[in-house]
């Protein structure tokens, strides 16, 4: 993999992790596009290091909420930091058990389907326009609210699927205030990136070569200055109800994938 190539999937990455428009959808188009020949443990590589760059920009935005969840946790009270992470706990549940269980048939949808990708891009783009449309409110994310925000999570790991635009739109449609479901959506995401990365540590199936070293480091920073980016940038389009921007983002790529599909 060439330098800018790393470069210009590691900005896709970081960028396309926050906003609604699909991480893994855009990666995959971007190497359909790139022609990215890695070999499948070369190219699991890169998306480990990818995703470890925006776990880390979303600690960095949210270290202050993330250093006073724990500082309530230590507390060992039923305090609302500790009653914050069960949520979390909870939400983590239907993702668990998707990856755990139907792993390889979730693979085997990462595999160049653009069909696929442009289908659910989609339907992201009607997810975003029916909580774009939704009502302002103050109401906090409950534990039952968890649970289906985490059923969004599950179904967001189809290529396609953002999981932000998943996420956050579906806790808004439950009545959720729009700056706490996005709040939620992004700290929900970080124990189950580190627990993929760990798990795929774990398995051996990564395999590193030190002349990839130069381009693992380009693609690390690259993603984690975008994730910075688009982390800060999306809580704020969430609040101001921009969302609207992005389901026709979603909607025109998904249809040009689907097109483009069709031809090839």
């Amino acid at each position: 993999m060439e330098i800018i190539d790393a470069i210009i999937l590691g900005i896709v990455q970081g960028l396309t992790e926050f906003l609604p428009v699909s991480s893994s959808g855009h990666l995959e188009l971007g190497k359909a596009i790139l022609g990215d020949n890695s070999v499948p443990e070369e190219s699991l590589l890169f998306t480990v290091v990818l995703h470890f760059a925006t776990a880390l920009s979303t600690m960095v935005v949210f270290r202050k909420d993330i250093l006073d969840l724990i500082k309530g946790a230590l507390k060992f009270k039923w305090n609302d930091d500790l009653q914050f992470i069960s949520k979390i706990a909870i939400s983590m549940i239907p993702a668990v058990i998707v990856g755990l269980f139907f792993e390889e048939q979730l693979e085997a949808l990462f595999s160049g389907n653009i069909l696929l990708v442009g289908c659910m891009l989609i339907v992201t783009a009607i997810l975003l326009y029916l909580a774009d449309k939704a009502k302002d409110t103050n109401k906090k994310v409950s534990f039952s609210n968890a649970f289906v925000i985490g059923i969004s999570q599950a179904i967001a790991m189809l290529p396609g699927i953002s999981r932000s635009g998943a996420t956050i739109s579906t806790s808004v449609l439950l009545g959720n205030d729009k700056t706490k479901a996005a709040r939620f959506s992004f700290l929900m995401v970080v124990p189950l990136i580190f627990g993929k990365i760990a798990k795929d540590v774990l398995s051996g199936d990564l395999t590193y070569d030190s002349g990839n070293f130069t381009t693992l480091s380009i693609g690390f920073v690259a993603a984690f200055v975008a994730g910075l980016f688009a982390c800060t940038w999306m809580i704020a389009l969430v609040k101001q109800s921009k969302l609207s921007y992005f389901a026709i983002y979603c909607a025109l790529v998904g249809i040009v994938a689907i097109v483009i599909s069709m031809l090839y």
